[in-house]
């Protein structure tokens, strides 16, 4: 479930739970109570990264990205980040603050239509 994550990312995990982004917490409240069931947990670690959302029963990586996402660099950094987490079997959903924000019944259905896919794959082993 953590894909060998070393102990300073649990520490620095620990850490951005309790100053989450406006638009992590908004959607935290989505995903924390969803009538389906389906268990998603705040800032995971996860090999040498911290996802914002996991759910390790569809395998999936939900991260929410502010602004500086778009910088050249941050976004191969991130194409990166999410190749090396497709290695593990991970799909990763990216979705903007705005979308978290503003678009949030949106995003949560993707999340959960995507989640509810994976789980009923039979191409999913944990």
């Amino acid at each position: 479930m953590f894909y060998g994550a070393s102990p300073i990312l649990f520490e620095l995990a620990k850490e951005l739970r309790s100053k989450p982004t406006k638009a992590e917490e908004h959607l935290w409240n989505f995903l924390a109570h969803n009538p389906q069931g389906i268990r998603f947990k705040r800032q995971h670690p996860i090999l040498f990264f911290i996802a914002d959302f996991y759910c390790h029963q569809a395998r999936l990586v939900v991260e929410i990205d502010g602004g500086y996402h778009r910088l050249p660099e941050q976004y191969q950094y991130d194409q990166s980040r999410d190749h090396e987490l497709a290695e593990l079997g991970l799909k990763v959903m990216r979705f903007t603050n705005k979308q978290a924000l503003d678009e949030t019944e949106q995003t949560y259905h993707a999340i959960m239509d995507e989640a509810n896919h994976r789980i009923k794959s039979k191409d999913i082993k944990i």
